[in-house]
C-alpha cells in the first residue's frame, strides 16, 4: 500500500486522470530553482501577498513572466508565510506543497526527535543512516541532517518528492540526506541503522482515529520498521495504549502547552519506559515525565486549597498519578484528570490555580458567585463537563475588575464548578 505524505494515497502512475496539471506543477516548481525563478521568488519575497493586492501583484508579475512561474512563486510565498509557525524563519528557505505544510512536523518537534537519534546513532560506523518512509516534505529529514544523521528519505509523490530535493539543497545537506521517490510500503531497511515512519492518518473524510486504519495501517508499519534495529513511529495523540505494542516506548510530546504528536520508539531507539510526557518550552530545556511502574492509582479525596491542571502529554500519556505524587495531591474525582492538593509547588507538568469557590453548577449560583468576586476577565475551562462554554459566557456576562477561572467539571455524576484564580 502506498504510503506518501504530499499526496495521500495515490499511486503515481504514467498517465493519471488529472496527469497533464500534475507535469505543470512539477515542470513549474522546478523552473522556481532556476535563477529566474530564484530572483522571481525573492521579489515576491518582498512584495505585498495579502489578499487584497495579490491579483494585482500576479497581473504585474505575469507580464515580466511566464504565468505558471508566477503561480507557483505565489503560491511558494503564501505557504512561507504560513510556515512560519511550524518553522520559524527557515520557512523563509524553505519549499512546501499544500498539503505537506499540513502534515508536516514542527521545527521544535523534529528537532527533539532528532537529539535521540543523533544520540543513539552517533556513535556508530560507518555512519548510520535512517530510512524514512513517507518523508513529506522532509521535516524530520531535515532536522536528523542537522543534528548529524544521515538519511535517504522515501515519497510516493513526485512533486512533494522534489520539494525534499529543493529544501535539502537550501540548508546545504545533500551530502548528509537525499530523497527517492517510491512506495515507502515496498522499501527494504536492510543496510539503515533505523527507520522512521509517518503514516497517513487523514482521507478525504476527515481525520482517521483507528491505528489499523491509518495509510499504510499502523500493523503493516510496525512490521516494517521491525526489520531495523531501531525505529520511531509518529502516530496520533489518541493512539489507545492497547495498540502500543509490547516492548515499545510511548512518547506523547506537548509544545507550548499544547498536545501535537505521539511518537512510537523501538527497538535500539527505545527507552527503558513503557511511557513519556515531553513538554517542549521555548528557551528553555524539555521537561520529560516517565511512568513510575511501582506507582498505583492516585488517592481520591475533596478539592483542597489548590487545583492543578495537568499538561495534554501528561494526561495522554497517563501520567497523572505520577504528577499527582509530587504534589502530595488526590483527584477530587478518580475519572477526571484535575489534581487537587493543600501545597503549592513548581512543576512544569501541571498548572496550579488557587480555589477560591466550589459550588454546584447552576448557570445563575454561578453568575451571582462570580458577580460578588467583581469578576471581569473570565477563564472558562472544562474536563468532563458536556455545557457549551461560549453560550455559557454569555449568559454569565461578567463585566467586574478582576480576572478569574472558571473551572467546569463533575465529582461523581455531580456537575461542579470551581472558581479561581492564577496561583
Amino acid at each position: 500500500m502506498p504510503l506518501s505524505r504530499g499526496s495521500r494515497n495515490v499511486r503515481y502512475t504514467p498517465r493519471p486522470p488529472g496527469h497533464y496539471r500534475r507535469r505543470v506543477d512539477i515542470a513549474a516548481f522546478q523552473g522556481l530553482l532556476t535563477p529566474e525563478g530564484q530572483a522571481l521568488l525573492g521579489e515576491i519575497g518582498a512584495a505585498d501577498v495579502d489578499e487584497r493586492t495579490l491579483l494585482a501583484t500576479a497581473s504585474r508579475l505575469r507580464a515580466r513572466h511566464p504565468a505558471d512561474l508566477v503561480g507557483a512563486a505565489l503560491t511558494q510565498a503564501r505557504l512561507r508565510v504560513r510556515g512560519r509557525a511550524k518553522f520559524g524563519a527557515d520557512a523563509d528557505r524553505m519549499y512546501f506543497t499544500p498539503q505537506g505544510l499540513e502534515q508536516a512536523t514542527r521545527a521544535s518537534v523534529a528537532r527533539h526527535r532528532a537529539r535521540r537519534f543523533a544520540d543513539r546513532l552517533g556513535g556508530r560506523s560507518p555512519r548510520a543512516t535512517v530510512l524514512d518512509l513517507g518523508c513529506g516534505i522532509g521535516g524530520d529529514l531535515l532536522a536528523r541532517a542537522r543534528a548529524g544523521v544521515g538519511g535517504l528519505g522515501v515519497e510516493l509523490d513526485p512533486l512533494t518528492a522534489a520539494v525534499v530535493r529543493a529544501n535539502l539543497s537550501a540548508f546545504a545537506l545533500e551530502d548528509l540526506a537525499g530523497v527517492r521517490q517510491g512506495d515507502a510500503a515496498a522499501q527494504d531497511p536492510e543496510g539503515h541503522a533505523a527507520v522512521f515512519a509517518d503514516p497517513g492518518r487523514r482521507t478525504a473524510r476527515g481525520r482517521v482515529f483507528d491505528p489499523e486504519a491509518y495509510l499504510p495501517p499502523l500493523g503493516t508499519v510496525l512490521a516494517l520498521a521491525g526489520r531495523a534495529p531501531g525505529a520511531c513511529v509518529k502516530v496520533a495523540p489518541g493512539i489507545p495504549h492497547e495498540a502500543v505494542p509490547p516492548g515499545a516506548e510511548a512518547e506523547w510530546i506537548s509544545d507550548g502547552g499544547e498536545v501535537k504528536e505521539a511518537a512510537l520508539w523501538l527497538g535500539d531507539l527505545a527507552g527503558d519506559t513503557p511511557r513519556r510526557a515531553t513538554l517542549l518550552r521555548q528557551d528553555r530545556e524539555a521537561a520529560t515525565l516517565v511512568a513510575d511502574p511501582g506507582l498505583g492509582p492516585p488517592p481520591v479525596a475533596g478539592w483542597r486549597r489548590y487545583l492543578y491542571e495537568p499538561d495534554g502529554a501528561v494526561v495522554r500519556a497517563h501520567l497523572v498519578a505520577e504528577v499527582a505524587a509530587g504534589l502530595d495531591g488526590a483527584l477530587a474525582d478518580p475519572r477526571i484528570a484535575y489534581i487537587t492538593s493543600d501545597l503549592l509547588r513548581a512543576t512544569p507538568f501541571a498548572r496550579p490555580y488557587e480555589v477560591l469557590d466550589v459550588l454546584p453548577f447552576a448557570v445563575k449560583r454561578v453568575r451571582a458567585a462570580l458577580r460578588a468576586q467583581r469578576t471581569g476577565n473570565l477563564t472558562i475551562k472544562k474536563r468532563g463537563f458536556a455545557g457549551d462554554v461560549e453560550r455559557l459566557r454569555r449568559d454569565l456576562r461578567t463585566d467586574g475588575t478582576e480576572e478569574r477561572v472558571l473551572v467546569l467539571t463533575r465529582v461523581g455524576d455531580a456537575p461542579t464548578a470551581l472558581i479561581c484564580r492564577e496561583a
